[in-house]
């Protein structure tokens, strides 16, 4: 009677204990899905970073990413802004120039789909969303060459889209500039 009564108990405890863990397992499940509800529709509502909108409706007619705006600008103050638009499967303009060794701001939008932007051999990684500019601030060391794929899948053509970032010397970039006139946009070709 004692043997059976040890296994009885022994059994008890055995099941008393996976019944624990089972209960404990069970609320960090349900912890863990909670944590992913709430924040999937707290930041559906307020996405991170992307503070400033825009009107896709006239995003080429009648904003800053009107085609002749497009690529690289100087501002007063010595830096460079470049604005690059996004659309299924390009990049606007396709080749971006840029000055080493000078404060540059990005700023990009999408005209149709979440993509992205990866300058290689560089920390710059950004999504790209619609009704969204993303803006981020670099400096480039020195002359080079970069490749800036969409790294984000956004259809069918997604492989081949990418641009070029070309790094030159300011001195060069800004006498460039300079012959372009007071609004002169750069890329590559000029």
């Amino acid at each position: 009677m004692s043997d059976n009564f040890r296994k009885e108990s022994t059994v008890d405890l055995i099941h008393r204990i996976e019944r624990n863990w089972a209960i404990l397992m069970s609320a960090i499940m349900l912890v863990l899905v909670l944590t992913v509800v709430f924040t999937g529709l707290h930041w559906a509502m307020m996405p991170p970073s992307r503070v400033e909108t825009i009107r896709i409706a006239s995003l080429q007619t009648n904003s800053e990413f009107v085609e002749s705006n497009l690529g690289s600008a100087g501002s007063t103050d010595g830096s460079v802004t470049v604005r690059i638009l996004a659309q299924q499967y390009s990049f606007t303009p396709q080749c971006i120039l840029l000055p080493a060794n000078t404060p540059i701001t990005f700023r990009a939008t999408s005209a149709d789909a979440i993509h992205g932007m990866l300058v290689t051999g560089t920390n710059i990684n950004s999504m790209v969303e619609p009704g969204y500019i993303s803006t981020f601030k670099t400096v480039f060391p020195r002359p080079t060459e970069h490749l800036m794929p969409c790294h984000e899948y956004c259809g069918t053509g997604h492989q081949a889209m990418w641009a070029h970032v070309k790094i030159i010397d300011r001195a060069a970039f800004f006498e460039m500039l300079k012959r372009k006139g007071v609004n002169g946009r750069l890329d590559c070709v000029n």
